[in-house]
């Protein structure tokens, strides 16, 4: 029997839902002619799914996509519900004012903390079956027949009885006239057809033949090109600049103050635009950080290990008791440095401005943010601005911030009417990121006369980037990000069972801008904390893996992915002359993930990291290959800040300016990664983010057992790694 529900026209739903999106042109045609010109135009089913009458799908993705794959994982979950020929699968971004104008239809467009398919994944599935069952009513109606009797197979609808078959193409636009169910059961996932597959992802042809345009590839008509300097100073800022000696440089067409701490030059090209802005004479003041420098962080950060003032993130039992009554006691200081995100693509926004719209072309981690970030800059209403996304070339977090739309938007504005350009030089883009916090770790761990663990005492000394970018998420002042793979439960649990411990932060926060850098704390905190259980394991005179596991009983999926590293690397069996291995394993943005390093050291010092096994249980895998690459792509990330990843500070600035002084790490020094895929179901766990944290520990756990030396301080550039 069909569902009960009010009827109305197609023409009538068409353009009442046109004019609750203020113009929404994605899929809502309201045509100028007659019904046979509307039935030519794609017909958006509901907010998730337009089909056209070619059975073209076109599935609207919300959150962005970076290089991560969520354009391709989200699009295979609607299509999972839809049942639509995958084949023919389009995606497209809706922009956050039409979001903002349809009451937030899509939910959240921030991409971050691995949320992008386990945030979402219920309503975009929902969104898909709904549309699918839209679809069906349609085409049971059209024929006059129970939808009961009709079934759908790659897009194609069939009626049993009668044999009768039709295509979404030919009744999205009488599904587009229904008024969907208030709900829909969604699929069991053992009758997952497409969810699970490691099917093609969908960007990578545009990727492979250029055209795919990013922000700096962005052309629009009458379009002029700004580069921008601020203040190198942190909290400096901007007192003059002589715009007479560059106006007449060639190209040049304006000189622009931008908010108090930076001015632009603009210009016909970007390239005349930066020339004039070298040459452009600019007075600083450079304020109260002038003197800041990495040796006096450093002071106020060991002050921190043993202040009386800390948060606390993990307590059980009596810690002090324990490590007084421990047979053996083991302290080690760990420290991560600042590190910059070095995205490919530096910085850039493209605004135009008049009295009346604002709109902005740019690669963002968060449309709604950066469409709010415009509207301020712009003066204006939300509702009459507008943000177009374009895919970006590299996020890990930096995106997430919209400091550059508001430049862009401040530019525009000076010349009402002229699409403008912004687009940071390197130099400006390494100047003013949003670093990853610096931290220290003092650990003290007690070990009983059977060499078990008994207690451990854990003090973080650093940062917290709550406190600076989101100070009302503070829990009575405590920044819980800070006690990532840590805390007692949730995503970021830790993966070990200890009757006595205390994990706090004295947090120490010098004028350094921190922010969201791809994985977060638990990039340091893996590397404290596995780096000192193997410390442990080894003053115990255990194996390391045999000590981990006796603390992972209850944790049985974190000791699985341990125990399915161990046994493809052949743990306890040689690995080869002169080759070492290395554990670490973690639970983070609600995975569990392991990984076994081996590696080599010359006798020279010289490091070469062979292979890296790493296994990852995020409950469900939508596509496992995207899931290995992602793996993959991870390990470069955590393995390039191990090596090379460091700003330093002086003179109240980073030093690093370039790629000269802030490394990559080249092709010939990526190991051989072998990924274990290993779903366990039931649960949603991130994919992006948690291996990076455990490739630096497991190849430093490696170190020390082909070397042993401890690597305590990073990064590993100019540290002498010949044997102890």
């Amino acid at each position: 029997m069909a569902i009960d529900r009010i009827m109305i026209s197609r023409r009538d739903f068409l353009i009442g839902t046109a004019a609750a999106g203020a113009g929404l042109s994605l899929g809502m045609y309201l045509p100028d002619g007659g019904e046979a010109q509307a039935a030519e135009q794609p017909r958006e089913v509901n907010a998730w799914v337009v089909i056209e009458p070619d059975d073209t799908v076109i599935i609207r993705i919300a959150r962005s996509e970076m290089g991560q794959g969520t354009l391709t994982g989200l699009a295979q979950l609607v299509a999972e519900e839809l049942e639509c020929d995958w084949s023919k699968v389009k995606t497209e971004y809706p922009t956050p004012g039409q979001s903002l104008a349809r009451n937030r239809v899509w939910g959240s467009f921030s991409t971050g903390g691995s949320q992008g398919i386990r945030g979402s994944h219920q309503y975009v599935r929902e969104g898909g079956a709904l549309a699918r069952v839209l679809l069906i009513e349609a085409a049971a109606e059209a024929w006059d027949v129970p939808v009961e009797e009709c079934s759908v197979a790659a897009g194609v609808i069939s009626h049993g009885p009668t044999g009768r078959t039709t295509s979404y193409g030919k009744v999205a636009a009488a599904a587009a006239g229904l008024v969907p169910p208030v709900a829909v059961e969604l699929k069991d996932p053992k009758d997952w057809k497409l969810i699970g597959r490691p099917v093609k992802r969908l960007d990578t042809h545009d990727k492979l033949t250029g055209a795919q345009v990013f922000g700096t590839d962005l052309q629009l008509p009458g379009m002029l090109n700004a580069s921008i300097r601020a203040c190198p100073v942190f909290g400096g800022k901007l007192v003059a600049f002589d715009d007479k000696a560059v106006r007449g440089m060639r190209g040049v067409r304006a000189v622009v103050p931008v908010d108090d701490n930076a001015v632009a030059v603009v210009a016909d090209t970007w390239w005349q635009a930066h020339s004039a802005l070298q040459a452009l004479p600019i007075t600083w003041d450079q304020g109260p950080n002038a003197e800041l420098s990495s040796a006096s962080i450093a002071r106020w950060l060991v002050e921190g290990l043993t202040a009386d003032d800390a948060f606390v993130g993990n307590r059980a039992g009596d810690v002090e008791q324990a490590l007084q009554a421990a047979a053996k006691t083991v302290e080690a200081v760990y420290g991560y440095p600042y590190q910059h995100h070095a995205t490919l693509e530096p910085m850039n926004a493209t605004a135009r401005w008049t009295a009346q719209r604002c709109e902005v072309w740019c690669p963002t981690q968060n449309g709604e943010a950066a469409l709010q970030a415009a509207a301020e800059a712009a003066g204006l209403p939300p509702a009459q601005c507008e943000v177009y996304k374009i895919h970006l070339g590299g996020g890990f977090g930096r995106r997430g911030f919209s400091d550059y739309v508001k430049q862009a938007v401040a530019i525009a504005k000076q010349l009402p009417g002229t699409p403008v350009k912004l687009l940071w030089s390197r130099e400006e883009d390494m100047l003013h990121g949003a670093y990853h916090p610096i931290t220290q770790a003092r650990l003290v761990g007690g070990l009983d006369a059977n060499g078990d663990l008994i207690g451990l005492r854990v003090r973080i000394s650093g940062q917290s980037i709550l406190a600076s970018v989101r100070p009302a998420a503070l829990q009575d002042g405590a920044d819980m990000i800070t006690f990532q793979g840590m805390l007692p439960d949730g995503d970021h649990a830790i993966s070990y069972s200890v009757p006595n411990l205390l994990v706090d932060h004295a947090m120490r926060n010098p004028a350094v801008p921190p922010g969201f850098w791809r994985g977060v704390n638990i990039n340091q905190n893996a590397i404290y904390f596995e780096s000192f259980v193997d410390e442990l394991a080894h003053a115990a005179g255990k194996d390391p893996l045999e000590f981990r596991r006796k603390l992972m009983g209850d944790h049985p999926k974190g000791l699985a992915v341990l125990n399915a590293v161990a046994q493809r690397a052949g743990w306890g069996t040689p690995a080869g002359e002169g080759v070492h291995r290395g554990l670490a394993v973690c639970k983070t943005f609600g995975s569990h993930v392991a990984a076994c390093a081996e590696v080599s050291v010359s006798s020279e010092g010289r490091l070469r990291i062979h292979r890296i096994i790493a296994a990852t249980d995020s409950g469900y895998a939508v596509n496992p290959q995207q899931i290995e690459a992602q793996v993959e792509g991870s390990f470069v990330f955590g393995l390039s800040a191990m090596l090379y990843g460091g700003c330093t500070v002086k003179a109240g600035r980073v030093e690093q300016e370039n790629f000269d002084s802030y490394p990559s790490m080249l092709m010939a020094e990526m190991p051989k990664v072998e990924t274990i895929v290993m779903p366990s179901g039931g649960f949603w766990g991130g994919v992006g983010e948690p291996t990076i944290a455990v490739a630096a520990p497991a190849v430093l756990n490696a170190i020390f057992a082909a070397t042993g030396k401890r690597v305590r301080q990073l990064p590993l550039r100019g540290v002498d790694l010949r044997a102890a």
